[in-house]
């Protein structure tokens, strides 16, 4: 059997340093996505839209494995955030209930728009969780973006994303695209200090 690891053979996407931001090219991915809104630790959406983009990943992993006879790890969830003030994202005037957020999970190019439709039917006919008919199939690409490994809570990401910040602006680049999350780590599983997570930001060259 055909095994994928995507993780493994795109390293530079997944396994920035810790210690210095450095500069990746993101070529176009397809993903399922789920747009919602409010504060991830209390909006009901946010963990309704995990659950169903879970459920479709798993569903068509196994429709490829299958199908196709390819096996292939469910790659982390990944979130893009923002707001419509963007001093809601302010450490000191921070609301996370007036954040914006699209959760995604990556698919190998085996997996087809077809077969998303397919896996959604299929997990309809087993449970039906509330935002299934609210995830989309969609390719999304970010170019030249400015990452870091963030090893820690969530609530201390501030400093590495200065970090990022600082670097943009020493290198003369201009935001280009939303703050971006890679979430390497379960937190459910994984204590509070060592939870890993990939921050990255697209950008483009300043005029």
């Amino acid at each position: 059997m055909e095994k994928l690891d995507l993780k493994k053979d795109q390293k530079h996407l997944y396994a920035p340093s810790a210690k210095a931001v450095t500069l990746v090219e993101v070529p176009p991915m397809n993903f399922l996505m789920a747009d919602g809104a409010g504060d991830p630790n209390t909006a009901p959406a946010f963990h309704e839209a995990v659950e169903a983009l879970y459920s479709l990943a798993y569903t068509l992993k196994f429709m490829v494995k299958k199908g196709q006879g390819i096996d292939y790890a469910v790659l982390p969830l990944e979130g893009l955030w923002w707001a419509e003030e963007m001093e809601a994202f302010a450490p000191e005037t921070q609301d996370k209930s007036r954040w914006l957020w699209t959760l995604l999970i990556r698919q190998p190019e085996v997996v087809t728009p077809e077969l998303f439709e397919q896996a959604r039917e299929e997990v309809r006919k087993k449970k039906s969780p509330p935002y299934l008919d609210q995830i989309r199939w969609e390719s999304y690409t970010e170019g030249l973006s400015a990452q870091i490994l963030h090893v820690g809570p969530f609530s201390e990401e501030t400093a590495n994303i200065q970090k990022i910040h600082a670097f943009m602006k020493e290198q003369g680049y201009d935001f280009h695209g939303k703050h971006h999350e890679i979430y390497l780590s379960d937190p459910r599983r994984t204590a509070p200090e060592k939870l890993k997570t990939v921050i990255r930001q697209p950008v483009k060259k300043g005029k």
